[in-house]
């Protein structure tokens, strides 16, 4: 760890700084977790030992509740299991994720002590657990979990106090990490990475993390000083300055007062008019269009919950058609109608419309986020793969170059994302190239191909928030 330094940050308490300087896409640190679980609704469905998604695993013999891949997940994952694997057993059932996690830390802790390697830069001990910070019902529910574990903690193993039992529970609940699967498109799990805990949220970060193998990758979103704190950020950008200052004050326990919070920096954009020939729509306008945009948002989520994807989209063109001549290309709002009707318009595989929604998508997310976020090459990646379905190659093309060079610096090299960016930026480029040599054969070709073997179904598109997934995770 010889990259970074604990310092006392101004207002925030520990945090990192880094001792070199540091360029876009460099790895600061990685670290793996002291343990990590698979979500409770996962459990039949991802392997417990390396966290893939598999159609067939094989179930633990003994306790009939953990999955693998195959005898050498198994094996591998046998360290941490055998205790849960007795634990299960006598206990009965199956305890929470929370729960599940909590004994799967300290059977760790117990064997190997609090410094579990050389490059842990900060205890269990150490690590804020915000117990005083919970609201009543929280508290309630924490303390449902605490005597459950109590049940659940074998007598054979190392007896600990309520406090110290209490203290894991809290630094899990504030500090927990979520895992991703192989292709790092699904949170499947979550686990605790201490070094990744010291690191403090600014709204603007100047770092971000991924999960790559197994491990957690701090990665710099541009030039870093050597001598400045290193931030992520907790919550997304496209939220609101007061939607983001509720949410870090009562899932982290913490006023923020980063610039953009300060300030309320891009704030007008995100609720904003739209301007056309230097006139604006007045301000009645844009708040009656920006309430009727929210509320047709709120039957969109309904209509997709229900799987009723052609509702959906009656519902997105009529708010799109209202509320586009009035409200801004970067309104909140409107991005997640584009965003929705373009999923599920490239689901139901119209995909010239959905092309078009994408792209409206892209250039407004450009205009908020920072040249290097995550979720904007994730969208430049979904927006060029509809525009190649919608046989734009010029544009999808284009798209999936911006994505690559995004996600080299998110995600890196050798993420399973990025590897697969690299493979359809060369198929689009090679299709370009034919295209600018002979329009009329490539699209001939591409008809003949498509006919020999049609287009499979996209997979049915998920909520807005799980789309692009805030890593850091939160008991429900």
């Amino acid at each position: 760890m010889e990259n970074v330094a604990v310092f006392d940050s101004p207002g925030k308490g520990r945090g990192l700084k880094a001792t070199k300087e540091f360029w876009a896409g460099d790895v600061i640190f990685s670290e793996a977790s002291i343990s990590a679980v698979v979500f409770d609704s996962l459990t039949e469905r991802i392997c417990h030992s390396c966290f893939r998604r598999q159609d067939k695993l094989q179930r633990c013999g003994q306790c009939k509740f953990a999955h693998y891949c195959d005898r050498t997940c198994q094996r591998a994952g046998w360290a941490e299991h055998k205790q849960e694997c007795s634990a299960i057993k006598a206990y009965g059932s199956v305890p929470n994720e929370n729960i599940r996690l909590v004994a799967r830390i300290m059977w760790r802790v117990d064997k190997d002590g609090s410094l579990l390697s050389d490059t842990q830069l900060t205890t269990l001990e150490e690590l804020e657990d915000h117990i005083a910070d919970m609201q009543e019902d929280e508290l309630k529910e924490f303390k449902v979990d605490i005597h459950n574990f109590l049940d659940y903690w074998p007598r054979t193993s190392k007896q600990h106090t309520i406090d110290d039992i209490s203290h894991v529970f809290g630094v899990i609940n504030c500090n927990g990490f979520t895992v991703s699967d192989q292709r790092g498109l699904q949170a499947v799990g979550v686990g605790l990475f201490p070094n990744l805990c010291l690191v403090n949220h600014d709204c603007w970060p100047n770092c971000t993390v991924i999960l790559n193998h197994g491990k957690i990758e701090l990665r710099s979103l541009g030039k870093i000083a050597e001598g400045e704190e290193l931030t992520v950020s907790y919550v997304d950008y496209m939220n609101l300055s007061e939607e983001r200052q509720r949410l870090l004050k009562t899932q982290y326990f913490f006023d923020c007062t980063c610039e953009h919070c300060k300030n309320r920096i891009k704030d007008d954009i995100k609720l904003g008019g739209k301007v056309e020939d230097g006139v604006k729509p007045s301000e009645e306008q844009v708040k009656e269009a920006t309430d009727y945009c929210f509320q047709m948002l709120e039957k969109m989520d309904q209509a997709r919950l229900k799987g009723d994807y052609h509702e959906v989209v009656k519902i997105c063109r009529d708010a799109i058609e209202k509320t586009e001549p009035v409200l801004a290309d970067t309104h909140i709002y409107l991005l997640r109608m584009w965003s929705t009707m373009s999923e599920v318009q490239a689901y139901l595989q119209y995909f010239d419309e959905a092309a078009e929604y994408a792209r409206k998508m892209v250039d407004g997310y450009m205009k908020l986020y920072h040249s290097n976020n995550a979720a904007l090459g994730m969208a430049a990646m979904r927006a060029g793969v509809t525009h190649w379905q919608a046989g734009q190659i010029e544009v999808g093309h284009g798209m999936i170059c911006k994505a690559y060079a995004i996600l080299m610096v998110t995600h890196g090299p050798t993420h399973p994302i990025t590897k697969d960016l690299e493979a359809m930026r060369m198929q689009t480029e090679m299709e370009l190239r034919m295209f600018k040599q002979n329009e009329y054969v490539y699209h001939s070709m591409r008809e003949a191909a498509l006919k020999n073997k049609p287009m499979t179904m996209m997979h049915e598109p998920k909520s807005m928030e799980e789309g692009i997934k805030n890593l850091f995770h939160r008991r429900k």
